[in-house]
């Protein structure tokens, strides 16, 4: 994507006036969305978000700059700009890149491609939608609105440090989301579905696209002709599938170092102590193949890993970054992200989980005297300091 003589010249310039490291991100992302509203398409847009990230650390200061022209006179004026912004405590300690040509990462591609999604016109994408748009519409008179829509892309990457890194990556990934409106003369309610894929178009040719619409409805209506939830401190049994929502939300946000290296969240200095039920096990696998979450490596270059954060109720792992991971004394664990080239990258989640138990469901259900049974999850919220969400 660039030439790596540019690229050390970049880092080098980078770390002119002092730091300790320097970090290029590039990114080149093809991008596709289709929105129908109603049966009718009501946006299609494409294009492609192309651009560079430089980031540069002194101790625990960082900073980050950003540009979409990569020319060898903009990126070298951007790495001097930056270098002058960090206000640098270290001038005159230049660091010196210790390597003469960077090591290129060698990555195994763990999520097969079978049909990239650039190669599928835009009538199919759209003919999809309205499938789905049908099907929700004639489960019942109530429904009165559908939005279908469509995303996909295909994002390639490079990550070079002055640690000597050069690592390339493509990710292509594709979503589709399905909602329903349910109406009655007092009230609305939503049912929605978005399944995604860090797979090619496969994904949706393998997907009961009728199913998505019909139950996307389904969840619509069901909402609508419901009786108010009871309200009171009872036990939740949450069908198979969908605890990791809940997980993501009240206890993996406050996993993430962006919390942890700030003392911001509630598991602080709580490594290795019972935090959970000791037949709690929960889990983010970024290398799971073709999972939403996945990638190969991470967005500053870490391979991915599978992290057991909870143990048997026992906290073992947080999930970090490098920046934060050096304010925690902890390394990176493969948990980096950015929202695209303009964004320094933080620890987030990949794909959350909790593992199996042994007791098998019906036994979980006869031994519950009185509680809610959770079929399905959507999202939620949490704060990390405190835990408390909704």
């Amino acid at each position: 994507m660039l030439n790596p003589v540019l690229v050390k010249d970049i880092l080098n310039e980078a770390l002119a006036l002092g730091g300790d490291f320097s970090e290029l991100f590039v990114e080149n992302n093809r991008k596709e969305s289709i929105i129908m509203r109603n049966g009718v398409i009501e946006e299609s847009v494409s294009g492609i978000d192309y651009g560079c990230g430089l980031r540069i650390f002194d101790g625990f200061n960082c900073v980050y700059a950003y540009t979409n022209d990569t020319s060898e006179e903009s990126l070298i004026k951007l790495a001097c700009e930056a270098s002058k912004a960090l206000r640098n405590t270290n001038c005159g300690k230049i660091k010196i890149l210790n390597f003469e040509n960077f090591n290129k990462k060698d990555i195994y591609n763990i999520h097969k491609i079978s049909i990239p999604p650039f190669d599928i016109q835009k009538k199919e994408k759209a003919d999809m939608l309205r499938i789905a748009h049908n099907a929700s519409k004639e489960y019942d008179t109530l429904i009165t609105q559908t939005v279908d829509s469509y995303a996909g892309s295909v994002q390639n990457v490079l990550i070079a440090n002055s640690d000597g890194l050069w690592a390339e990556d493509t990710r292509t990934r594709g979503r589709m989301m399905a909602q329903a409106i349910a109406s009655s003369e007092t009230e609305k309610q939503v049912g929605y579905l978005g399944p995604g894929s860090l797979s090619g178009f496969e994904f949706f040719k393998n997907m009961d696209i009728k199913e998505l619409g019909r139950e996307s409805a389904r969840i619509a209506v069901t909402m609508l002709k419901a009786d108010l939830c009871p309200s009171g401190l009872m036990p939740v049994i949450i069908d198979n599938g969908f605890g990791g929502v809940i997980f993501h939300e009240a206890c993996g946000h406050s996993l993430e170092a962006t919390s942890v290296a700030k003392g911001g969240s509630v598991f602080c200095d709580r490594l290795n102590s019972q935090i959970a039920n000791s037949c709690v096990t929960a889990i983010d696998d970024g290398t799971i193949p073709n999972a939403w979450g996945s990638c190969n490596i991470d967005d500053e270059g870490n391979n991915m890993q599978k992290n057991i954060l909870i143990e048997n109720g026992i906290l073992k792992s947080y999930l970090v970054d490098r920046l934060n991971g050096k304010k925690m004394g902890m390394s990176p664990t493969g948990s980096s992200r950015r929202e695209s080239y303009k964004y320094a990258p933080t620890s987030r989640m990949t794909n959350t989980y909790i593992a199996n138990g042994t007791t098998p469901v019906k036994d979980i259900i006869s031994n519950t005297e009185y509680g809610l049974y959770a079929k399905k999850m959507g999202g939620g919220s949490v704060e990390p300091a405190t835990g408390g969400g909704g």
